[in-house]
């Protein structure tokens, strides 16, 4: 280990003589070595040795920051950062007495656009005792936080925003974040947030957000010190192993705003001197050309040597001092210059010098000699920064900045690179291409003493709701090539996207008239290799054209989906036809994938929710049924096992046909260009006849039946319990979104704020209808605590039954499910993926092409006698079976007091296990 700090002093010492010498730097000789484990629940561990001193440094990096925030609730990710110091369910004290109480140092929590993280660096002998209280306030935390803790931090984060606001110009970020970044997006708010949203902040508020967020897949554990990595990884998986990986989470793309020409704001502060700054938006964190402007920034504002600073301080001396940096962020950036003018000088003047010392770099660019002193520093810097092993740039930072923003620890040897092969003709590019946009121009000008009216408005509540406005669904244009194929676009302009998507009336259903497994198998094996390219030269030109592309399968459909841009929509379509018209299915991939589903099958048989959902279709459909399959679609592991390369090829010769199929496009694309390239392409795909699936009724006679999955020290017991109802469209949908929205659809459904708000057995709890052409099954679904099963059959049994009887709808509650419908809307079509989704919806389901443009308006006129109407039909308490997967020796006693009429055992695949239960039960209590 000694030979490892070694040769770290030995490259800085290098480095810093290269720096002495000629300036030449070679990102490659910087290398932080790490090893990097994934525990199954998802939580990524990077675990760095350091052995100069016997401490070790934990860093806690959460990928979530204000941009996750809704506009109303800004402010959470910081007010929920200082709730982290409070104390959790085990450990119910200040965080800062037990970090203090052991030596602790470098202790602290951040919160930015984009991350939360907490880090401190302890004696090695304190290691596990910070593994405790991190993964206690990652996994234990909620018990913790009352009312009288968050009003506590609600009240030192209102004063960290006044404080932040009461220093000179602290003023500036409001105005600078709202002048660059049009409302709505996500950097559109502060980090700190606004009062009125700190105030209205509930309990219910923060603890969603930890339950959204804090989750271990959300989560990077940097390590850094006097460590083994693999002692490291086992005292992880002992203390956070055990915390379950939290939601999936949305990730906002790179979103840089076009700044609408040159802007201009003015305000007043109490400010001895005018503050003049200029504020462009540029290339998001971690791009080439982000880094490029670090360099500029350098070269403007760092030393006396640098440009502004030797005018306007050394020479002219009409500023006090000169400032420029790049703002980076995840999805967009900003850079920033200000020059704070003297007492005395015309700043109008010192803003039009500022900005012609911008012109003149656009213009001419840096100097070699610019461009190697700011290198050095850049290099410089980055290497002192390796001699810490903490938080605020240390080694742990670096790792886990990396993990977390690129998916890669080691990003950080592309960001040097970039810094490293930068030239003057580079910068002089990057300036000219993103300073020669339009601008905003922010002056601060010294406040008067001014005296303030009473203050009139109610900040303990947020604002009533304007005038809603009516969602935008796009009109849909439709034809068909010679050929038979169905097109339908969907027609939007202005996006730069185009979504296409190749619907195939196939899916699983189609694995009753051949062997279970083989859809998927067929579809996932149609872009791993065509006449013309192999799998890999298939991503590899997906990449240079900027595309995405995936095949696969649902029950009913069959896909081929492309995302691409407009300005390589055309090749993107020569390649989307060659993966549909001429898949070889190679057969070293064959013999992989098949392995990988098989695997695949495995896993959905360990899995809790998955073995359920693997059995129900066939207890709810009857086994002679084109659904009667596993509703996953991965068929069973023998199955899979003796499906041949040309069980796959007949699939694609029986089913993937043009007269069988619709193409979906969404983008600025016109109808007549778009069949011309149709016809080009797709063209050339030959119909012909396809063999009809023909639907008997469900055969199943089964009403009040369990069927129960042993899964021995199951620490939940998982109930899936339903029956089939009508075909999508044969009952109002409208109405049924809505009564599935107040049943068990939403977080705040009937089922759910029974099962975990009010009961706490169940960490989600609800209710819906799965999608299908045929007869759909109506589903409830409960994860709940082993030993509170029985008591949460009984519950759901008592929901559904009083949603028909004695608590049917209300009128408020029906009022709450259409508002949000409503007004999600509008955000639901933001993407051309969401919009084609929806047309996709309209062909599966043969619904009318304008049965979006009037969703908004439907909803609106929704009543409650419809939707009291549609539980009717739908919710059918008499006919629903149950399906439970848990440890049989700990639920079995209390099952048989339930009233079921049969409890069949059965096994992951659904095959009823011999003897009966109850026999068995029996003869344990005997």
């Amino acid at each position: 280990m000694k030979k490892t700090v070694l040769g770290l002093l030995t490259l800085f010492f290098s480095v810093v003589n290269l720096v002495a010498q000629d300036f030449q730097f070679k990102a490659s000789d910087i290398e932080i070595k790490y090893e990097k484990f994934k525990l199954p629940n998802g939580l990524t561990l990077l675990v760095h040795e350091d052995h100069k001193a016997p401490i070790a440094a934990v860093n806690v990096w959460y990928h979530v920051g204000s941009k996750n925030e809704k506009p109303g609730k800004s402010g959470f990710a910081h007010l929920f950062e200082h709730l982290m110091f409070n104390g959790s369910e085990n450990y119910n004290k200040d965080y800062f007495q037990a970090l203090e109480s052991i030596g602790g140092t470098d202790l602290n929590g951040t919160t930015n656009n984009d991350r939360t993280n907490y880090f401190q660096n302890v004696p090695i002998s304190a290691l596990d005792q910070v593994l405790f209280l991190e993964s206690d306030r990652m996994g234990h935390l909620l018990g913790a936080i009352d009312q009288e803790r968050l009003d506590e931090q609600r009240g030192v984060v209102q004063n960290e925003k006044r404080q932040g606001e009461n220093q000179p110009y602290g003023k500036q970020w409001d105005y600078l974040t709202k002048a660059m970044y049009p409302k709505g997006h996500p950097y559109s708010w502060t980090v700190i947030g606004e009062m009125a949203d700190l105030n209205a902040a509930s309990l219910e508020d923060v603890q969603e957000w930890f339950k959204s967020y804090y989750g271990t897949a959300n989560a990077v554990v940097a390590v850094a010190g006097d460590v083994n990595p693999q002692e490291v990884y086992q005292k992880v998986v002992k203390y956070f192993g055990d915390i379950p990986s939290g939601p999936t989470i949305e990730r906002q793309e790179v979103n840089i705003p076009e700044h609408n020409g040159d802007t201009y704001q003015v305000y007043e502060d109490r400010v001895p001197e005018t503050r003049v700054l200029f504020s462009w938006n540029t290339p998001q964190f971690g791009a080439k050309e982000d880094i490029h402007f670090d360099l500029i920034s350098a070269i403007l504002t760092q030393g006396k040597n640098s440009r502004l600073y030797k005018k306007f301080i050394y020479e002219d001396q009409t500023a006090s001092s000169v400032v420029s940096f790049q703002g980076s962020s995840e999805i967009a950036s900003t850079f920033v210059t200000w020059a704070n003018v003297k007492p005395g000088q015309d700043y109008k003047k010192i803003e039009k010098e500022l900005l012609a010392e911008i012109n003149k770099f656009i213009e001419n660019g840096p100097t070699e000699a610019e461009l190697k002193r700011v290198k050095a520093a850049y290099f410089s810097g980055f290497i002192k920064g390796l001699e810490r092993i903490g938080g605020f740039g240390g080694v742990s930072d670096i790792l886990a900045s990396n993990q977390t923003y690129f998916g890669d620890a080691g990003y950080y040897k592309t960001v040097l690179n970039y810094a490293e092969t930068a030239t003057v003709q580079d910068l002089q590019n990057t300036a000219k291409k993103w300073l020669t946009k339009g601008k905003h121009t922010l002056i601060c000008l010294p406040f008067p003493e001014y005296t303030s009216d009473k203050a009139v408005v109610d900040r303990s509540k947020l604002p009533e709701l304007g005038p809603q406005k009516s969602s935008q669904f796009p009109d849909l244009e439709r034809t068909k090539l010679s050929n038979g194929l169905n097109v339908v676009l969907a027609k939007r302009s202005g996006v730069p996207t185009i979504v296409v998507n190749l619907m195939v009336n196939a899916g699983y259903k189609t694995d009753y008239l051949a062997t279970p497994g083989t859809a998927q198998l067929a579809m996932n094996l149609m872009d791993e290799g065509t006449k013309n390219m192999n799998s890999l030269e298939i991503n590899e030109k997906l990449q240079l054209i900027g595309a995405s592309l995936s095949t696969f399968s649902d029950q009913d459909i069959s896909n081929v989906y492309m995302t691409t841009l407009k300005q390589s929509f055309n090749e993107s379509l020569d390649l989307f036809s060659d993966v549909v018209l001429n898949p070889i299915f190679p057969e070293k991939e064959f013999d992989r994938l098949k392995n990988e589903q098989i695997n695949n099958i495995k896993r959905e048989k360990s899995q809790p929710i998955s073995m359920a959902l693997r059995v129900m279709n066939k207890y709810m459909y009857g086994e002679n049924h084109p659904y009667s399959n596993p509703f996953t679609g991965t068929g069973y592991e023998e199955t899979v096992a003796k499906l041949s390369k040309e069980d796959i090829v007949k699939f694609y010769d029986t089913w993937i046909k043009p007269n069988n199929a619709t193409i979906v496009v969404t983008g600025d694309v016109e109808m007549k260009d778009l069949k011309s390239k149709l016809e080009k392409t797709l063209g050339k795909w030959k119909k012909a006849d396809v063999p009809t699936l023909t639907f008997n009724k469900p055969n199943t006679n089964s009403k009040n039946t369990l069927y129960l999955m042993n899964r021995p020290e199951s620490q939940q017991s998982v109930i899936i319990a339903g029956h089939l109802t009508e075909k999508y469209g044969d009952v109002s949908e409208v109405a049924l979104e809505q009564m599935v929205s107040i049943l068990g659809g939403d977080f705040t459904s009937r089922i759910n704020m029974n099962l975990r708000e009010d009961k706490h057995w169940s960490y989600g709890a609800g209710g819906f209808v799965l999608g299908a052409q045929q007869e759909r099954p109506f589903i409830m679904y409960a994860p709940v605590q082993t030993d509170k099963t029985a008591e949460s059959v009984t519950e759901l049994r008592k929901e559904i039954t009083e949603f028909l009887t004695t608590r049917p709808a209300t009128q408020a509650e029906l009022d709450k499910v259409k508002t949000n419908q409503v007004l999600k809307l509008p955000g639901q079509w933001e993407t051309n993926s969401a919009v084609n989704n929806s047309v996709a919806n309209l062909v599966k389901y043969g619904l009318s092409d304008d049965y979006y443009k009037k969703y908004d308006q439907s909803v609106r006129n929704l009543s409650l006698n419809e939707v009291q109407q549609v539980s009717k039909e739908v919710v059918k308490p008499e006919n629903v079976n149950w399906f439970m997967v848990g440890d049989r020796a700990k639920i079995a006693s209390k099952l048989d007091e339930l009233g079921f009429d049969q409890i069949i055992e059965i096994d992951a695949d659904g095959n009823p296990l011999v003897p009966a239960m109850k026999q068995e039960e029996k003869e344990i209590k005997n």
